[in-house]
């Protein structure tokens, strides 16, 4: 079922986390701390959203290298939805060129913390890991002829990285609601 991101307000501190990566490592927050601009994407491989902009969304991450710190992570319940497995992601991120750390959140407790409502589900953080970015990746989906480009994103990761005030009109991100785990889902 399509969702619409919560639209956490602006300016929101990043809530930390420290996961188990698909590689079996762990990352944490702080692990991300330093850069100019820190993305935190909720993913998954099985929704179509996701599908559609994974090769562009992973092009887009190694086009920035260490300018931009990045992190997908899947809170989706892996149980009743066992493409989302560890397995299933690392297929995912060989497939879709991910060159950023791919994170399970087992207990939902990330996803919760974000408000993470989609996948894909964006936050783009400043320096001070202050939320500046909420929203779709582009235009494109599924189902429409526009292409994948990452235009919405890029501008506020640009602006963010040159200094410039990120546009505060900004779209909700669509995509599959999170899988939460029977009993789980927010209140």
């Amino acid at each position: 079922m399509a969702a619409n991101s919560f639209m956490v307000p602006l300016g929101t501190p990043a809530p930390h986390f420290d996961l188990t990566a698909i590689d079996g490592g762990s990352v944490s927050l702080t692990d991300l701390k330093g850069s100019p601009a820190t993305l935190v994407i909720f993913l998954s491989n099985h929704c179509p959203y996701v599908r559609h902009i994974e090769h562009g969304l992973g092009a887009m991450v190694a086009e920035y290298g260490s300018r931009l710190s990045a992190v997908g992570i899947c809170s989706n319940d892996n149980v009743n939805y066992p493409d989302d497995d560890a397995t299933h992601l690392a297929e995912q991120a060989v497939r879709a060129g991910f060159t950023f750390p791919y994170l399970l959140d087992d207990t939902q407790e990330v996803a919760k913390a974000y408000r993470a409502a989609c996948t894909p589900d964006f936050f783009l953080y400043d320096s001070a890991l202050k939320l500046a970015y909420r929203g779709q990746f582009d235009a494109s989906r599924p189902r429409n002829d526009t292409p994948v480009t990452g235009e919405s994103l890029r501008q506020a990761v640009d602006a963010l990285l040159t200094g410039a005030p990120v546009d505060t009109d900004q779209i909700p991100s669509i995509g599959c609601s999170i899988k939460w785990k029977p009993g789980n889902a927010p209140a």
